[in-house]
């Protein structure tokens, strides 16, 4: 069948406009959510990353400070907080948060062996986790993100079951 180029056009349209009706579909009264502030730093989506994802894009810093309702503390490159598991083992070389925990606490992953930092002050390095992926570690503690901080600068890990803490730049667990 041969479609002229206006009639392309009216085929065209209305199937934006047919999108463009699924796109809104609500309430009129609910509000639109918020745009994300926009940073270098933000993630696309920022959410925290999964398990699976590196915690900084290629070029970029694994790990920086940003300041918080707990202080200076050290968050990764997108500005998601790393927390400290206590039931981890200084130099061990392994993590104890394995199973539900690590659902929970994923990982904080790099794909450098040399992670970069901007105004970390601590030792940093890593370790290998089951899956072979490199774990970043601050003071040869493994580092972890929390599922519930759900945007840069949340801080909702905080004294969790009395064992999660946030870092300080110098690796001190901040109680």
């Amino acid at each position: 069948m041969k479609i002229s180029s206006r009639g392309a056009s009216v085929l065209m349209a209305a199937a934006l406009l047919g999108l463009a009706g699924c796109a809104g579909g609500g309430d009129d009264n609910e509000a639109a959510p918020p745009a994300a502030p926009e940073t270098s730093a933000m993630p696309e989506s920022s959410a925290m990353p999964t398990a699976g994802e590196s915690s900084a894009a290629a070029g970029s810093v694994d790990l920086k400070t940003a300041n918080s309702s707990l202080g200076e503390i050290v968050v990764d490159g997108k500005g998601m907080t790393v927390y400290y598991f206590t039931k981890d083992e200084k130099d061990s070389g392994v993590s104890n948060c394995t199973g539900d925990c690590i659902v929970a606490w994923p990982p904080v992953l790099t794909e450098s062996d040399s992670p970069k930092v901007d105004g970390v002050t601590a030792e940093i390095g890593t370790i290998e986790t089951p899956e072979g992926k490199k774990q970043v570690t601050i003071d040869g503690m493994p580092v972890y993100y929390w599922q519930k901080d759900t945007k840069p600068g949340d801080v909702t890990g905080q004294n969790v079951n009395e064992v999660w803490y946030v870092v300080a730049p110098d690796g001190t667990m901040i109680r």
